[in-house]
């Protein structure tokens, strides 16, 4: 299903690249049935404020949101494990995962990162992505609250995978409601993997 990898590809680190591609993801977006026209309507809204203004602040904003602060990493298995061997272990099975499929997973990021996931979920059947999902939606859903506490047009991501998921997309209310503080930077900052030799993706 393509629109998991368009999905991805919003989720990705913004770059000229990214900006090229906006239009046919804006296409995609809209074929979709996946999910209903006002989410996809925050999905577009998404496009076009990636669309707009300087890169660098795109780039700068992106690093505060999601390299600082361990609430809205994109690696899922940090909010599981944290940066413990634990995590180390559940990469290697998820590469496993990836390599049953016949996907080989080249350098860059992580195998938990979340862009990297739909980019693997854009290639199985629906109903594969659709349990993947669900299972790990109690991170989804997490993200999706700390994005929508601090204002964030990245939470329609969040909000769509729910959705394909089975699940209820997070109210903005109470995902403000029930932020207990803002993530402090020199706390949650990200430290070393657990395992240095680790595969990276695409």
């Amino acid at each position: 299903m393509i629109i998991f990898r368009a999905l991805g590809a919003l989720l990705s680190y913004p770059s000229d690249d990214l900006r090229r591609a906006l239009p046919e993801i804006t296409e995609i977006i809209g074929r979709s049935t996946l999910v209903g026209a006002p989410h996809r309507e925050e999905l577009l809204a998404l496009v076009d404020d990636l669309a707009s203004g300087e890169l660098l602040d795109k780039e700068e904003n992106y690093v505060e949101l999601f390299d600082c602060g361990r609430s809205t990493s994109l690696n899922l298995f940090e909010h599981l494990h944290g940066e413990s061997r634990e995590r180390g272990a559940a990469m290697v099975e998820l590469k496993r995962l990836y390599e049953g499929a016949g996907l080989e997973l080249g350098g860059g990021e992580l195998p938990d990162y979340l862009p990297v996931v739909l980019e693997y979920l854009s290639c199985r059947e629906l109903s594969e992505a659709r349990e993947l999902l669900a299972d790990c939606a109690h991170i989804i859903e997490a993200i999706a609250k700390a994005l929508l506490a601090r204002g964030s047009a990245y939470a329609a991501v969040m909000q769509a995978l729910l959705i394909v998921a089975g699940k209820k997309p997070i109210a903005a209310a109470s995902a403000v409601a029930s932020r207990e503080r803002v993530d402090d930077p020199d706390e949650d900052w990200p430290e070393p993997p657990a395992f240095e030799n680790v595969p990276m993706a695409p």
